[in-house]
Parts: structure tokens; C-alpha cells; sequence
């Protein structure tokens, strides 16, 4: 991977690390915030006879991730091609 600039390498790396942190803070919210903070005020709600507290605590967050899985190599393959450090 090489970069045309030093300005272009530090552009594409500050981008990268925004883009984690807001997947982070993503995943730390539907996680540990859905999963036990909230757990209480999500278990009134109920899909398909489960509570919904105790389905982020053991599923959505799960699901979640995997989306972020996906998202981040979309994302990341977006920001490759911008910069000209792709593979193709």
C-alpha cells in the first residue's frame, strides 16, 4: 500500500480511526447499553413471545456486530478506492 503523499496517508488513517470509533460506540451502545444498562426498560417490550432486553443481551448484539463486520469492509473498501490503495 503506498500512498501519493504523506497528507494523503494521514487523511486516509484519520478517516479509518472515525470510522472505527463510531462503529465502536456502536457496538458498545446495543451491547452494554441495550444488554444490561437498559435491560429493564427493553423487557416491556416482547418479540415472538421473548423479551426484548434479554434478546439484545443474547442475540442483537451478536447481530449487530456482524453488520458492523459488513459495513466496516464496504466502508473500508470505499476508502481504499478513494485513496488509490486498493488491490485492483
Amino acid at each position: 500500500m503506498s500512498f501519493k503523499s504523506e497528507s494523503d496517508a494521514k487523511a486516509y488513517w484519520k478517516e479509518n480511526l472515525t470510522l472505527m470509533v463510531k462503529l465502536f460506540v456502536i457496538w458498545f451502545v446495543v451491547s452494554f447499553g441495550c444488554g444490561i444498562l437498559l435491560v429493564d426498560v427493553l423487557n416491556q417490550i416482547q418479540i415472538g413471545g421473548y423479551k426484548l432486553g434479554f434478546w439484545f443481551a443474547q442475540q442483537g448484539s451478536i447481530y449487530t456486530f456482524v453488520g458492523l463486520i459488513f459495513y466496516y469492509a464496504k466502508k473500508m473498501g470505499e476508502l481504499d478506492r478513494k485513496y488509490g490503495v486498493d488491490d485492483e
